[in-house]
């Protein structure tokens, strides 16, 4: 399974890694492979202690694509204003931001419409080439914007933070049977297109985030991936998963 880049043993933010490469097409990229599994963290500074309903103002970062927890995710930041916010939370450790889909509009310019949902992003690993700034962050924690605050360029937002997940052992035939139709429907899907996603990549040992993982990868479009970011219990997440994967796997199969 190939990933657009690869993470070695932790290093500091002023240290260069030459395992970060431009690709022809803008994205990072390196010649090795990584699993889920093996995802590590660059920076130290641990996450702030959050609990649930906990609220604060967060720089946000409206996308086009949905993060989940325990995921990575890599950008390409090239506007001022987000530039802006990342010398802001880079110099504020631990360097985070919020994430949201866009709604209705586009990533570049401003004016867009935002979903209500979305995740914190933790930067875990920074490159300046010429031009722009190259980053990959790692999916934290699910926040729930309650306003939105006036630009400062940046997008801001206060947001409260969602109740983690919890995980049961007598889900485990669940996440079985949820995990075996996410491979089994990534593998359709790559009959027709190609996927971001292996059908046999690795996943955590962890379970909740093998769960977010397996929501993460499924080949389902981004206002389904709403609905899996929305679920409210790991019970129903895991149900979730099923549900949507198993209508795009009827749809390829016409």
């Amino acid at each position: 399974m190939r990933l657009p880049y690869r993470l070695r043993a932790p290093v500091g933010l002023g240290e260069r890694d030459d395992s970060l490469q431009q690709a022809d097409d803008g994205r990072l990229a390196t010649e090795d492979t990584i699993q889920l599994s093996d995802w590590r963290f660059r920076l130290y500074d641990p996450p702030p202690t959050w609990f649930a309903g906990y609220m604060r103002t967060l720089p946000m970062f409206p996308l086009g694509s949905v993060l989940f927890p325990h995921m990575p995710l890599q950008l390409r930041v090239f506007e001022e204003r987000y530039l802006v916010m990342l010398a802001r939370v880079l110099d504020s450790p631990p360097a985070e931001f919020g994430i949201v889909l866009i709604e209705r509009g586009q990533e570049v310019g401003g004016g867009e419409r935002r979903f209500g949902i979305g995740t914190v992003a933790r930067v875990t690993q920074l490159e300046a080439p010429e031009g722009f700034l190259g980053l990959v962050v790692q999916g934290e924690r699910r926040i729930e914007v309650t306003e939105w605050m006036p630009e400062d360029p940046h997008p801001l937002a206060t947001v409260r933070e969602l109740p983690d997940l919890e995980w049961d052992d007598s889900l485990l035939p669940r996440r079985e049977q949820a995990e075996q139709l996410v491979r089994r429907t990534l593998a359709l899907a790559s009959e027709f297109t190609d996927q971001q996603w292996s059908p046999d990549v690795e996943l955590s040992q962890d379970p909740i985030a093998a769960a977010w993982q397996l929501a993460a990868i499924a080949p389902v479009g981004p206002l389904d991936q709403i609905a899996l970011l929305r679920s409210e219990t790991m019970a129903a997440l895991l149900d979730n998963i099923i549900e949507l994967t198993q209508a795009a796997a009827d749809s390829l199969a016409w």
